[in-house]
């Protein structure tokens, strides 16, 4: 039998052990971490007061792509001579090798001929014999707008200025010589070509 002064012993302990525990800060979970105010780091979003990692893009580019240009179809007539409005605007094809850029060799950049918006370089161009001029990279994933395009019985890939909606042409993958082993056909009437030299 144990004795009454050790029973009263074991009481005062426990009875000591439960007031600590009651002068504790209360546990966290992992659902409650911290919140962290302040201004976000580069490459971090702000959500209210939490501060959460987001993406970088994957494709970074030095300037960014000018802002979206609406217009109605009066006018882009105005605007565009009648051969580039059925191009640029009702998705029409200039005939091949008559393009005036198929053949260009010279340094520069190539604009859209409706908005000006930059899409292509020379640093892009090659020679691919199909007739129009032919790039294997846009200057930024973020200059065009790649749609599936089913007319005329084909299935093909539209190519289209992401600033104003204008038709430029197609791709393809279909250049395995290239870097990406794909060739942007493009109209030469879509396209307004600034030489290096005049830049």
């Amino acid at each position: 039998m144990r004795s009454p002064y050790r029973i009263a012993g074991l009481i005062g302990s426990l009875a000591t052990l439960l007031a600590a525990c009651d002068n504790q800060p209360p546990l966290t979970s992992a659902s409650s971490a911290p919140v962290v105010s302040g201004p976000a780091a580069p490459g971090q979003a702000k959500t209210g007061e939490l501060i959460v990692d987001t993406p970088q893009s994957s494709t970074p580019s030095t300037t960014q792509p000018l802002a979206p240009l609406p217009r109605t179809d009066a006018e882009w007539k105005k605007l565009l001579t009648p051969e580039q409005y059925r191009v640029l605007r009702e998705k029409g094809t200039e005939a091949a090798f008559v393009g005036k850029y198929t053949d260009t060799t010279e340094k520069g950049t190539y604009y859209c001929a409706a908005c000006g918006q930059e899409l292509f370089t020379s640093d892009t161009k090659f020679h691919s014999g199909c007739g129009w001029p032919s790039f294997y990279a846009a200057k930024a994933g973020d200059r065009v707008k790649l749609t599936s395009d089913y007319s005329h019985g084909m299935v093909r890939t539209e190519v289209t200025c992401i600033r104003c909606g204008s038709h430029l042409g197609h791709i393809f993958d279909d250049a395995p010589d290239q870097p990406t082993g794909q060739r942007y056909c493009i109209n030469s009437v879509s396209l307004k070509f600034i030489p290096a030299s005049k830049k």
